[in-house]
């Protein structure tokens, strides 16, 4: 594996987004020049992204009252910065836009959806911990603990009411966009330790994850 190949995978695993894995083999030159071109994608998406120290990360979006063409043009514009940016989910607090709005695509083979309104009606009381990134606080991964299980009510675009089931991934991908929609960043979520670490790194430009701890 070439070392840009690692780079490469190294920045979308912090970021809980993977590329397939190479097997240790040398990466074609095919592969390498789609890699580059996804990473170039990605980087013209994260520049579109409101960075960690905005104050706008740490309001509180309002509600959705007009289910308008213009709705449907920023669910679409979200969709493509998701997927170029190779997310799973983003809330419209993270394109500048304080309304109580959020796409996600927590399957590859799923359509992304839109939530508007969004409201979590029920947690499980049995939750888990796991590394969490954010395409607003890149190359910083911290563990959250969250419930496993999660139900939501909200409308669709066109104003249709919405009800999710979800469990494990797709549960804990909601509540990071939810939370961000509440003004609340994974580095609230995590243990002080891991949030000391964290903040240390993004002032000296630098990585962080929960192993950074242990060097």
């Amino acid at each position: 594996m070439s070392d840009q190949q690692t780079e490469i995978e190294e920045t979308l695993e912090e970021d809980e987004f993977l590329l397939e894995e190479e097997g240790g083999e040398e990466v074609a030159p095919s592969a390498r020049h789609l890699n580059e071109e996804t990473m170039r994608k990605r980087d013209a998406a994260l520049a579109q992204v409101v960075q960690y120290g905005d104050p706008v990360l740490k309001s509180r979006a309002s509600e959705i009252t007009e289910f308008d063409e213009a709705l449907a043009e920023e669910v679409q514009r979200m969709i493509h910065l998701m997927r170029d940016g190779l997310g799973v989910g983003l809330a419209a607090t993270q394109v500048g836009k304080l309304r109580r709005l959020l796409v996600f695509q927590t399957n590859a083979d799923a359509e992304p959806q839109a939530l508007v309104n969004p409201e979590i009606e029920w947690l499980s009381d049995e939750a888990e911990i796991m590394a969490e990134g954010c395409l607003s606080i890149p190359r910083v991964v911290v563990e959250v603990e969250r419930p496993l299980y999660a139900r939501v009510r909200g409308q669709d675009e066109t104003g249709e009411e919405m009800l999710i089931e979800a469990s494990g991934h797709e549960a804990r991908v909601l509540q990071h966009e939810i939370d961000h929609l509440d003004g609340i960043l994974i580095l609230d979520r995590t243990e002080r330790s891991q949030r000391r670490g964290a903040l240390k790194a993004l002032r000296r430009g630098e990585s962080y994850s929960p192993q950074s701890d242990e060097d």
